[in-house]
Order: C-alpha cells, then sequence, then structure tokens
C-alpha cells in the first residue's frame, strides 16, 4: 500500500501600522544621510534632497547659493522628511519641522564643518557630498570652504512606520 502525505504552507501576512516611538526616530534621524527639505517663501515651495549631520539637536548641511537658500533666508520655516525604505511594507518614516539658522559666524561655521566632514559615508557618494576637494579628507583649514553652513534648529518630530508581519501555517 502506497501513502502519499501531502503538507500545504499558507503564509498569511498581516499589515502593522503605527507611530515611531521616541528613541526610533532619534535612531533613523542619526543613521541616515539624506534628507528631503522643503522650504516656502513668495508663494513657491520647493522640496530638494540633502545631505546632513545630526547632533541630536540639529541638522547640519552645507549649500551652494542657490534657490533654498534663497527661500530659507526669506522664510526660516522649514521641514525635512527622511526614510528608511527597506520595502514597500516595511518601512519607517520621519518629519522634522525647524528653523533655518545661516552660521557666519566663523567658530560656529567651523564647528558645523567639521561634523559635516566627520561623518561616516559610504565608499561612493555623490559630488554634493565632497564639502572640500581634499575628500575624504578634512582640510587643514575649515576656513577654506566656499558655501553657505546652516543648521537647522528642530522644534517637532514625528515618526510612522508600516511593517509586515508573515506567520506561516502548515496544513496537512
Amino acid at each position: 500500500m502506497k501513502c502519499t502525505l501531502y503538507l500545504k504552507l499558507v503564509v498569511k501576512i498581516n499589515f502593522m501600522f503605527g507611530q515611531l516611538e521616541t528613541h526610533e526616530i532619534e535612531n533613523l534621524i542619526s543613521h541616515q544621510l539624506i534628507a528631503r527639505l522643503g522650504c516656502y517663501a513668495d508663494g513657491k515651495m520647493y522640496v530638494v534632497p540633502i545631505s546632513y549631520a545630526y547632533d541630536g539637536k540639529y541638522i547640519y548641511a552645507f549649500s551652494m547659493e542657490g534657490m533654498k537658500v534663497e527661500l530659507m533666508r526669506k522664510n526660516p520655516e522649514v521641514c525635512l522628511q527622511l526614510d528608511n525604505l527597506g520595502q514597500m511594507d516595511n518601512w519607517q518614516s520621519v518629519i522634522l519641522w525647524g528653523k533655518f539658522e545661516e552660521l557666519k559666524n566663523k567658530d560656529e561655521r567651523n564647528e558645523a564643518l567639521l561634523k559635516l566632514v566627520s561623518r561616516i559615508l559610504p565608499a561612493i557618494t555623490s559630488e554634493l557630498v565632497h564639502i572640500s576637494p581634499h575628500y575624504p579628507f578634512p582640510p587643514d583649514q575649515l576656513e577654506n570652504i566656499s558655501g553657505v553652513v546652516y543648521r537647522i534648529r528642530i522644534t517637532e518630530k514625528t515618526g510612522r512606520f508600516e511593517k509586515a508581519i508573515m506567520e506561516d501555517h502548515f496544513a496537512f
């Protein structure tokens, strides 16, 4: 007598949505390298990716003169959005609100530049991340780096997530 056993795998996927805890928000901000900066002035909204450094209180960034700097000087209230997108069904997203502060004071500017050049970056990066021609090494004189150095004083943070949870079931 021949006996055949059939085993069927049933996968059930549940989705969980929710708010990130404060420590999860901080972890995401600390470990990402790129955020999207939203600014608005004179009836024009502008959203652009930026590379940043974070010290727990401020987002530090660097830019050449251009539209975003012009808009932020006119209206310093800005918004930042950053993600950790593992898959379409497994992501985290953080929104930050804050105020643009251009760093013109030599000591504050140099301190911000040092944070930016000291970040741990991937081996292959965009040219825009290379603040100085000496990349990946900081220059001897931070004052020789031209451009606008600024920080965003964070006033509010929020975060959301989605996570797929797979449950395996076997049936005979």
